[in-house]
Order: C-alpha cells, then structure tokens, then sequence
C-alpha cells in the first residue's frame, strides 16, 4: 500500500537542511550495510509506511531513523548504534534532511515521512535491531 507523503514543517522545500537532533525529532544513526538491512526489514514490517529513514548517498552511508522528540530516552539500544538527540547523550548533533522532491545529494529518503508515520516507530525500530 503506497501512502500519501506529506511534509512536515522540519522538511526543506529544496536541498537539505541541518536539523537539531532532540528538537523537531531524536535519531538513531546505523551504518551502512547494517542500517540497509534495518531499514528494509522496517518497510517490509509497516507495508511500506515505515516513516523517516535518511539515508547518506556517499561517505560512510549511515542511515538516520528519525523518531519522535524524546523517544530514545525510553529504551535500551544496542550496542553499535547512535543516539541523536534527546536526553542524557550529551552532545549537540545536526542531522541532515532532505527536501521530499528535486536534487538533495548527498542525502535522500530511504523512506520518507507520511501522514500516517510522521515518525519512525521507536518500538519497531528496537524490534528491528534485536
């Protein structure tokens, strides 16, 4: 089932943006192979309403599972993931967002933010990694 994308008010019009990880959402960042196959299992998971997952076109191609502001204060992660954001990580971090449409290198949507999943969920995300 293919669901209507929308924008949220974090979301460029054009380009990309820097983001304040904590603020408009908290990010989990996974490596490459790692997070493609995180991702994957998120879409297959949701029918394809999996919710914001960036992913970076070159460099270390990390992905970003974009969750709701606060969320990774509520579970426990596993080792070899990244927390972005909320409290307690002790770090100010800016993660990169994508406009929805047109030239966005070197970022894009894995899978983009819809009505229905205007968030990665946080309990499905930590399924995923188990």
């Amino acid at each position: 089932m293919m669901n209507v994308i929308h924008r949220p008010a974090w979301v460029p019009l054009a380009g990309h943006q820097l983001c304040l990880a904590g603020v408009h959402f908290d990010a989990v960042r996974i490596d490459g192979i790692r997070g493609e196959l995180v991702a994957d299992w998120l879409v297959e998971a949701t029918d394809e309403d999996a919710g914001p997952v960036v992913s970076e076109v070159s460099g270390g191609r990390w992905l970003y599972f974009l969750l709701p502001p606060g969320a990774i204060a509520a579970y426990e992660w596993p080792l070899g993931v990244q927390l972005l954001g909320g409290t307690g990580t002790g770090t100010v971090t800016y993660v990169g967002v994508p406009a929805l449409e047109g030239n966005t290198w070197p970022l894009r949507w894995y899978s983009a933010p819809t009505a229905t999943a205007p968030y990665v969920c946080p309990a499905r995300l930590r399924a995923a990694l188990s």
